[in-house]
């Protein structure tokens, strides 16, 4: 009766010590600033680029015509290199850190007078290309994860696989879209704002 009793105890302890490892085991790992800090919620940060020696951070630009008032996310000139300061809101906020391969909206913030929104939407053009430009509130459809990639990040969109997001051409601006080549790799910088 006591050999079945520390069986019993054995197994049971074994379960709930395997369910606690996994749990523990799939959080994904922190993304990290350049100053090593984990990135938080409603927290602001800049983009810098690795390879920022002709181009800086991003921001929101008009494309197009001006009185249309489309905005698009682009990456800037390097004699601006910080851009628009991003926010990252991850599905589950309750823990407030930022992890890599966690679904996300990203909220870019910028002066323009006619902006009604600043989250990053997907939005598809003539040609089959797609591009990210601001768009309505959040939207549960609409998700950009962060992953580790070499010295820094990038960020890559999913649905139902997943693609990077990199710098394309387009009449002269550097706009953020969806690509095949290579990703726009950065690091992360926090906006020192009073207050926050």
């Amino acid at each position: 009766m006591k050999k079945l009793f520390i069986l019993q105890f054995i197994s049971i302890f074994a379960i709930f010590t395997n369910s606690w490892l996994c749990e523990a085991s799939s959080a994904t790992n922190p993304v990290l600033d350049i100053t090593g800090k984990i990135l938080r919620t409603e927290k602001t940060y800049f983009i810098v680029p690795i390879n920022g020696e002709k181009y800086g951070g991003v921001a929101v630009e008009t494309v197009g015509n001006n009185k249309t008032c489309q905005l698009s996310v682009i990456q800037k000139r390097y004699v601006e290199p910080h851009g628009h300061g991003l926010e990252l809101i991850p599905v589950d906020k309750k823990k407030g850190v930022i992890r890599v391969s966690i679904d996300l909206n990203v909220a870019i913030y910028s002066t323009y007078d006619c902006l009604h929104s600043t989250m990053w939407q997907l939005e598809k053009y003539d040609g089959g290309r797609y591009f990210i430009n601001v768009g309505p509130k959040v939207r549960r459809n609409n998700w950009f994860r962060i992953e580790k990639y070499g010295q820094g990040y990038k960020f890559v969109y999913c649905k139902v696989i997943c693609k990077d997001v990199g710098v394309v051409m387009v009449n002269g601006q550097r706009r953020l879209g969806l690509i095949n080549g290579a990703p726009l790799v950065f690091n992360f910088k926090k906006e020192i704002l009073e207050g926050r």
